[in-house]
This record gives structure tokens, sequence and C-alpha cells, in this order.
């Protein structure tokens, strides 16, 4: 069984954490462990008909973003990878600074450490050298930057397409199959 964390920070594309959470309620041999931050609930009441109280019930565990002591704060936790999606700016410069004041972050700051895959969804334009020192300074790390940059070769209709397309990129990261976009075959 994969153990994935999966961390929903404050930033704009709360769509982003709740599609992957959906997909990965529907793979078989996956345990989800939610960090939703308190900037989350709040943007998710702009950006979406979604209560938080529905997005942790897709997670097999849910972990208040206080509780520096849940299990997935700690190394000696097996885990498989953590996903930020969406990453804010804040949490970036907090995990590329090991500023471990949230689970969030110290979740992320474990992974790490342990030489695990975390995959940050980041969320922001345009970037200033702060932003993209802080993205050099998590792939130094071993993190992975994967902003929702869309590509177009497999003709998306709908925003889930395109939101798909990012997710399916993330989960490749984790070797968590997945049919969510076409991949490219040459032309």
């Amino acid at each position: 069984m994969k153990r994935i964390v999966v961390g929903v920070s404050g930033a704009s594309g709360t769509i982003y954490g709740v599609r992957l959470l959906e997909v990965l309620n529907q793979v078989d041999d996956v345990e989800t462990h939610l960090i939703l931050s308190r900037g989350a609930r709040v943007t998710m009441e702009y950006e979406t008909s979604m209560k938080p109280a529905a997005l942790e019930a897709l997670a097999h565990v849910s972990h208040s973003p206080d509780d520096l002591a849940a299990c997935v704060s700690s190394g000696s936790f097996k885990t498989d990878g953590m996903i930020v999606a969406p990453c804010s700016m804040k949490s970036l410069s907090m995990i590329a600074n090991s500023i471990n004041d949230n689970l969030l972050i110290r979740a992320a700051d474990a992974t790490l450490k342990e030489r695990r895959k975390l995959v940050l969804i980041v969320r922001e334009t345009p970037l200033h050298l702060g932003h993209l020192r802080h993205m050099i300074s998590v792939t130094e790390m071993g993190g992975i930057i994967l902003p929702p940059v869309p590509s177009f070769y497999h003709n998306p209709k709908t925003i889930m397409d395109i939101v798909d397309q990012t997710i399916g990129k993330a989960l490749d990261q984790l070797d968590i199959p997945n049919q969510l976009f076409q991949r490219w075959a040459g032309g």
C-alpha cells in the first residue's frame, strides 16, 4: 500500500487539491493523509462550493495544521511522498527555509529529509527573484516544482481537462498510474 501526504495551502487553485484527493480516493492501495491549512479553508469558500469537511472526508486521515505531533510530522512514519496542491508562495518559502511552524511545512520538511518525493504545485504569477530562489532551494533539496502549466497537445475542452493534466503529471512523479490526460505519443 502506498501512503501519500496531501497538503492544501491557501493559494488560489484549491481545485487542484480537491481533484487530487478525488482521484487518489479511487485508487486501490493508496492511503491518503490530508493537511488542510487555515488559508486553504478560507480560499475554498471563495473558489468552490465544497466545504472543508467534505474534502477531509475524501482522505483516509485528516490532520490539523496545528498538530505538530501528528504521525506525518516524523520521518519515521513511512510515506511514499507528498504533494502540496496548490502550494502558496508562503508555503514554498517556509519549506525552502525549514520554518516548521505548522504541520504542512513540517511534513514537507520530513519528506525532504528522508529523501522522499515532495511535489509542489506552486501557484503564483508573475514570479519575482525571491520566488525563483525558493524554487531553486527546494529543488536543490530534492523537491519537485510542478507549476500548473497546461499543455495543449491533448486539446483540452474544459477547465477540468487542464486540471487533470496537472494532477496526472503530479501523480506520475509518485509512480501512481493514471489516465487523466492524453499522453504525447509523437507526431
